[in-house]
């Protein structure tokens, strides 16, 4: 995974400055270029007379591009990219311009409505999560007023499957690049019943989980630190809460190995994974694997 440019979609409110506040600091511990995007509504082609109103209308969109950057810009400083973008979907729009200003990972904001430290997916998250070929890097909410001064871990959710031997190679690749250490975990969820049938199942599941980790750990430990931790609970939520996470902790989740190769497309435990961290997540990609 290489992080040589950032592209943040930026909108006027908090969680436009969550979003920007974690892509600046991605961009300068990666040593990136940042770029800063806002995505308008289309052109608008009205019928008839009302075709007058058209010059009013594109004057509407270039005033608010304007303010909107001119926020940014204070935030993030002129040493950034800032550009615009048209678009039905913002984040659609999003993906368009990635595409266009070859970024590397795109960020944003949480959706508004969630709680406080806690990550909420709304339309421009959605369509980012399902058909974006970069890595997506959201935001929790309230992350702008008080960011971490860098990033100090990488912690990745590890599944045994086809893309697991390339999410691990990505997170390492990021963590070298970061300069940080890697977390390997897994979760393991548990009913909390106490039939014997399935206290032996629960054990064999946390011993292979424990042998996955030691096995996908040990081929990265010549060039980053790594370390391995199996996390368990009633829900994914549960086993996130069990462990420590540092202030400038970074989740990384790899795509559904459903979706198609070299697009993010968030399948369901990564979907649970967002909604109950309380640090930032990036989505991985799907890349090939072995089947």
């Amino acid at each position: 995974m290489k992080i040589d440019k950032v592209l943040n979609g930026f909108i006027p409110e908090s969680r436009g400055r969550d979003g920007l506040a974690l892509a600046v600091l991605l961009a300068r511990q990666a040593r990136a270029a940042l770029s800063v995007a806002v995505v308008q509504p289309p052109r608008w082609q009205p019928p008839g007379p009302a075709r007058a109103d058209e010059g009013a209308w594109l004057g509407y969109l270039r005033e608010q591009a304007e303010a909107t950057l001119e926020q940014a810009r204070e935030l993030a400083g002129p040493e950034a990219e800032y550009i615009v973008g048209s678009h039905k979907g913002s984040g659609r729009g999003l993906v368009e311009l990635a595409r266009k200003q070859d970024a590397d990972v795109v960020v944003i904001g949480s959706a508004p409505g969630g709680a406080r430290g806690r990550i909420g997916l709304g339309s421009t998250a959605d369509q980012l999560l399902h058909s974006s070929s970069v890595p997506v890097l959201l935001a929790p909410r309230g992350y702008g007023d008080a960011p971490p001064p860098e990033f100090e871990r990488l912690t990745l959710a590890y599944r045994r499957g086809p893309s697991a031997d390339g999410a691990v190679k990505a997170a390492a690749r990021a963590a070298v690049l970061l300069d940080v250490p890697l977390r390997l975990v897994t979760l393991v969820v548990s009913s909390g019943r106490t039939a014997k049938i399935e206290r032996e199942m629960l054990e064999s599941l946390r011993e292979q989980a424990i042998a996955d980790l030691k096995a996908a750990a040990r081929g990265q430990r010549r060039r980053i630190q790594v370390e391995v931790e199996m996390l368990e609970g009633g829900s994914v939520k549960q086993g996130l809460d069990s462990c420590e996470w540092l202030p400038g902790e970074l989740i990384i989740c790899a795509s559904s190995n459903t979706g198609p190769l070299r697009r993010v497309f968030l399948g369901d435990t990564s979907l649970k994974i967002i909604k109950a961290a309380q640090r930032p997540v990036m989505i991985l990609t799907r890349q090939p694997g072995k089947q």
